[in-house]
């Protein structure tokens, strides 16, 4: 990436963090911006937008050829983050838009696990009716049903399948 493209590329990490939809808009139509670059912590600006909450970006840059898989320095992809932080109508444009569903961290975590381990049981039935894979475990052995399971999370347990819990 020579000098001026990564200053772009900058650029567009900043909009994309901001939501700011009209300077994306405008970015993008360089040729000098690359879409799918990653910065030092190997976030995207389709990352950047939907950790930040920001629907309107995400659909820009995904519009714009947006690689809903690329994963962070941790291997976090957007689809994770969003489970994570609980946004759920950026997880479903994400599931529209061809995010995998079963992406592993380094951890060997998923976005199932995190959306069961921070009880955002919206997107654990977002992700279940998408097909996500409650049978994948972290390499730790932990399935979501596990997580469920330690967190107390009894209505992630029963969309998980979990056993009905004597009292």
């Amino acid at each position: 990436m020579s000098p001026s493209s990564a200053r772009l590329n900058d650029l567009l990490y900043d909009a994309a963090r901001r939501g700011d939809v009209a300077q994306l808009k405008e970015l993008l139509q360089n040729p000098q911006v690359y879409l799918n670059a990653q910065n030092g912590k190997g976030y995207t600006a389709l990352i950047l937008a939907t950790y930040d909450n920001h629907l309107d970006a995400a659909r820009v840059l995904l519009d714009a050829g947006a690689n809903p898989n690329l994963q962070d320095a941790s291997g976090n992809s957007a689809l994770m983050g969003v489970s994570f932080k609980g946004y759920a109508d950026i997880a479903r444009l994400l599931i529209e838009r061809h995010a995998s569903l079963d992406l592993r961290n380094g951890n060997g975590g998923t976005a199932l696990m995190f959306a069961t381990l921070f009880g955002r049981n919206e997107i654990v039935k977002i992700l279940l009716d998408a097909g996500a894979d409650a049978s994948i475990h972290d390499y730790r052995g932990m399935s979501a049903l596990h997580l469920a399971g330690q967190q107390g999370n009894e209505v992630a347990w029963k969309l998980l399948g979990g056993p009905e819990q004597e009292d």
